[in-house]
C-alpha cells in the first residue's frame, strides 16, 4: 500500500457520515507512571466490520479496548463512540451508551458464585430492571443458545464448564442486550484448534445475522485470516497501519512482516487456501466430491 494510496483513503472516511465509524479514537495518549503506552494515536473503526487488533506483547491492545469502553481513562485525545464523545456524556447518556456494546474479556470473566444463566441476566437487572423473572431468564437461556451452548448450560457453574463453554458463556453475557457492537480479547486463547476455528465460525455468523461491528483483540493468525475484514497493527505507541492482511502484506515494516511472513504467518496463509480451494471445488451432481463415488465403491469393495 502506497503513501498516495493511504492518504486517499484516509480522504474518503473523512468524507463518509460519522455514522459509518462507530469508533474513532483520535491523539490518543495512554500513559502508566513513566511508561507510555500510547502516544497520539488514531483509529477508525467502519460500521458492520470485524476489525482484527493486533500487536506485540506490551503495544496495549487490551489497554486501547478499555480506553474505548470508558474503563481506561487516557491522557489525552478523543474517543467517540456510537456518536457520542466518550467522557463529555450525562449520566443518562453513559447508561444508554453502555447498553449498546457488549464485551468479552480474556477468559470469560464469568461471576463463580453464579449460573451461566444469571451471569447473563446481570446485565439484564443492570439496564433493564422491570423485567420480570421469567421473561429474564428465557432471554438468558436464548442467548445461551445463541453462544452456542446447550440450553441445560444455563444452570451449570463456571466450574462445571470447559474452557471453551466459558467463552461462549461470556459471549452470551456480552450479547445479552442484543448490542451494536461488540468487543472480544483474545477470544480463542487457550482454546484447541478445532474450538477455536468454531468459535472463529460462530463470530462471523453472529456479526452477519446480527449486524454486529466487531472490535477483536487476537493474536491468533488463523483467526485473522478466516473472519477478519480488516487488521490493525499497534507498534511503536500507534496503530501503524490498518488494512487488509495482502494490503499490510505490502507494507515494508519489519514487525508486520515479521508477524504474517513468519513461518506461523505463512501456514495460516497455506490453511485459509486450502479450506478455499476445497469451497471452490466442483461437486457432483449428488452433492459429492469428484471421485467420492468410486472411493466408496473402492473401500465398500475391499471391506
Amino acid at each position: 500500500m502506497t503513501e498516495t494510496a493511504h492518504l486517499e483513503s484516509d480522504t474518503r472516511e473523512a468524507e463518509r457520515p460519522s455514522d459509518e465509524f462507530p469508533i474513532v479514537v483520535e491523539g490518543l495518549s495512554n500513559v502508566f507512571g513513566e511508561h507510555v503506552i500510547h502516544d497520539n494515536l488514531s483509529l477508525k473503526v467502519r460500521k458492520g466490520e470485524i476489525l482484527g487488533v493486533v500487536g506485540g506483547s506490551g503495544t496495549g491492545k487490551s489497554v486501547l479496548m478499555r480506553s474505548i469502553i470508558g474503563l481506561q481513562q487516557p491522557a489525552s485525545g478523543e474517543i467517540t463512540v456510537l456518536g457520542h464523545r466518550m467522557g463529555d456524556s450525562t449520566d443518562e447518556e453513559d447508561i444508554d451508551l453502555r447498553s449498546r456494546w457488549g464485551v468479552l474479556f480474556q477468559g470469560g470473566a464469568l461471576f463463580s458464585t453464579l449460573t451461566v444463566g444469571e451471569n447473563v441476566e446481570v446485565p439484564l437487572k443492570q439496564f433493564y430492571p422491570e423485567i420480570d423473572d421469567t421473561l429474564r431468564s428465557e432471554i438468558a437461556r436464548f442467548k445461551v443458545r445463541l453462544a452456542g451452548l446447550a440450553e441445560e448450560s444455563a444452570f451449570k457453574y463456571p466450574n462445571e464448564l470447559s474452557g471453551g463453554m466459558k467463552k461462549r458463556a461470556g459471549l452470551a453475557r456480552a450479547l445479552a442486550l442484543d448490542p451494536e457492537l461488540l468487543f472480544l480479547d483474545e477470544p480463542t486463547a487457550g482454546l484447541d484448534p478445532i474450538g477455536a476455528a468454531a468459535f472463529d465460525d460462530l463470530t462471523r455468523e453472529l456479526a452477519d445475522t446480527l449486524g454486529l461491528t466487531v472490535f477483536l483483540i487476537t493474536h491468533d493468525l488463523d483467526t485473522l485470516h478466516a473472519i477478519c475484514d480488516r487488521v490493525a497493527v499497534l507498534a511503536d505507541k500507534q496503530v501503524i497501519a490498518v488494512g487488509t492482511i495482502p494490503e499490510l502484506l505490502a507494507l515494508d515494516h519489519p514487525w508486520i512482516q515479521e508477524y504474517f511472513n513468519g513461518p506461523r504467518g505463512r501456514a495460516a496463509l497455506c490453511a485459509k487456501e486450502d479450506v478455499a480451494m476445497k469451497h471452490d471445488a466442483p461437486v457432483a451432481q449428488d452433492g459429492s466430491a469428484p471421485g467420492a463415488s468410486s472411493m466408496n465403491t473402492t473401500t465398500e469393495s475391499g471391506a
